[in-house]
C-alpha cells in the first residue's frame, strides 16, 4: 500500500470532514432550538429569564454535540461520498489507484479526528457543562439552591444509612468539597438492630475523607442507652461525593470515572447499578460504534448513491443510524432483562455493522 496520506486521501478526508461538520451543525441547531422552546415553561419562575435560559442552553452544547455526533457522522459521510460519486470524482480517484480500502481509511481518518475530540469532550466539558447548567437553572428558579439540589438525600454505605436535609458543593478556588447539613447517620448491627444514631450539624467530604462537625451520637445497647457530644469527628467511609452526586444527577451527565465509582458503590452495597452500567459501557463503545456504522455505509458510495440525490443519501443515512440505534437498544434491554454482560450487548450490533460492511465491500468489488 502506498504511504498514507497522499493528496487524494487529504482531499477525500477534507470533503468528509467539512460535510460532517455542516450536518452536525444543522442537527445541533435543531436540537437547541427545540430544547429552547421547551424551556419556555420554566421562564418566569424565580429569576429564570430569557438570558438565563440562553446561558443554560449554552452550557449543554458539549453534551448535545456528543450525543448527536454519531448520527452526523454517518449522514455526513454518506452525503460527502455521494456527492463525490455523483460528480464522478470517485471514478477519477479510482482511475489513479484509489482502492476501496484506501477510501475507507481516508474517511475513517477524518472521522477519527472528530471522534477523538468528542471522546475527550464527553469526559470533560460535557459533564462539567451539565453540572453548571443544572446549578444555574436551580439557582435561578429557587432562592435556596441547597434545597433545590440536595433536598432529602439518602445514601447507604455498608451498615450505615445517611440522610441529609440539605447540602451543596463548595469551591474556594483551590479546593472543592461537598458539604451536607442536618445529617443523620443510622448504624445497624448484623442482626438488623439499630446500633447508633448520630445527629450531625455539618458533614464535609474533603480529599482526606469525611469530617463531622457538632456530633450528637446515641448508642443503643441491649439494656441501656448512652449519648455523647463531640465538636468534631472523623468518619472512615468509602462513601464519597461521586456516589452522592450520582444519586441526584442523571448517569448520562457523569464522566466515565464518576460512573465507575458510582457502579462500585452500588455493587458494594448490593444496590442496582444497571442504569449506570448501561451508560458506562456505552462510553467505551462510543468510538467503535461510529467507526462500524460509517464503514458499513461507505460501500454505498460505489453504487446506488451515484444515481441518487440528496434525499436518497439522507434516507439511507437515517435508516442506517436508526436501525443501528434500535438494534443496540434492543440488545441492551435484553441484557437488562436476562442479566448478561453489557459488553456483549454493545458488541453484537457493532459486529453486525462490521459484517454488513464486509459483505457490501465483497459485493461491490465483484
Amino acid at each position: 500500500m502506498k504511504p498514507f496520506p497522499k493528496i487524494h486521501d487529504v482531499y477525500v478526508g477534507r470533503v468528509v470532514f467539512t460535510t460532517v461538520l455542516l450536518v452536525w451543525a444543522v442537527l445541533l441547531g435543531l436540537d437547541l432550538m427545540l430544547s429552547f422552546v421547551g424551556e419556555f415553561g420554566d421562564i418566569g419562575k424565580g429569576n429564570y429569564g430569557i438570558s438565563t435560559a440562553i446561558a443554560y442552553m449554552a452550557y449543554t452544547v458539549p453534551r448535545r454535540a456528543y450525543e448527536l455526533f454519531p448520527y452526523a457522522a454517518v449522514v455526513g459521510a454518506l452525503m460527502a461520498l455521494g456527492q463525490l460519486a455523483a460528480s464522478s470524482e470517485l471514478t477519477a480517484l479510482r482511475a489513479v489507484g484509489l482502492s476501496r480500502r484506501r477510501l475507507s481509511l481516508a474517511v475513517g481518518g477524518a472521522l477519527a479526528v472528530l471522534t477523538l475530540l468528542m471522546v475527550v469532550s464527553g469526559e470533560t466539558s460535557g459533564p462539567w457543562g451539565d453540572r453548571r447548567a443544572n446549578a444555574l437553572k436551580a439557582t435561578a428558579k429557587s432562592k435556596d439552591m441547597i434545597v433545590a439540589r440536595y433536598s432529602g438525600l439518602w445514601a447507604r454505605e455498608g451498615d450505615v444509612i445517611l440522610n441529609a436535609n440539605g447540602g451543596e458543593e463548595r469551591d474556594n478556588g483551590t479546593d472543592r468539597w461537598l458539604e451536607l447539613r442536618d445529617v443523620r447517620l443510622y448504624e445497624f448491627a448484623e442482626d438488623g438492630r439499630l446500633k447508633s444514631l448520630a445527629l450531625v450539624k455539618i458533614a464535609e467530604h474533603r480529599p482526606g475523607g469525611w469530617l463531622l462537625r457538632d456530633v450528637t451520637r446515641t448508642n443503643f445497647q441491649e439494656k441501656s442507652v448512652t449519648q455523647t457530644k463531640v465538636p468534631e469527628e472523623r468518619w472512615a467511609s468509602k462513601l464519597d461525593a461521586v456516589a452522592l452526586t450520582a444519586g441526584t444527577d442523571k448517569p448520562r451527565y457523569l464522566a466515565a470515572g464518576e460512573l465507575r465509582k458510582a457502579i462500585e458503590y452500588r455493587q458494594r452495597n448490593s444496590l442496582d447499578a444497571s442504569e449506570f452500567e448501561v451508560i458506562y459501557w456505552g462510553r467505551w463503545f462510543y468510538a467503535l460504534n461510529i467507526l462500524a456504522l460509517c464503514l458499513a455505509a461507505v460501500p454505498f458510495a460505489f453504487g446506488t448513491l451515484r444515481s441518487g440525490g440528496l434525499g436518497k443519501r439522507l434516507f439511507i443515512g437515517i435508516v442506517f443510524s436508526l436501525g443501528f440505534w434500535l438494534l443496540q437498544q434492543q440488545c441492551v434491554r435484553l441484557a437488562q432483562v436476562y442479566h448478561f454482560d453489557y459488553r456483549i450487548a454493545y458488541t453484537l450490533p457493532t459486529l453486525v455493522m462490521l459484517a454488513v460492511s464486509w459483505f457490501l465491500f465483497r459485493r461491490r468489488s465483484g
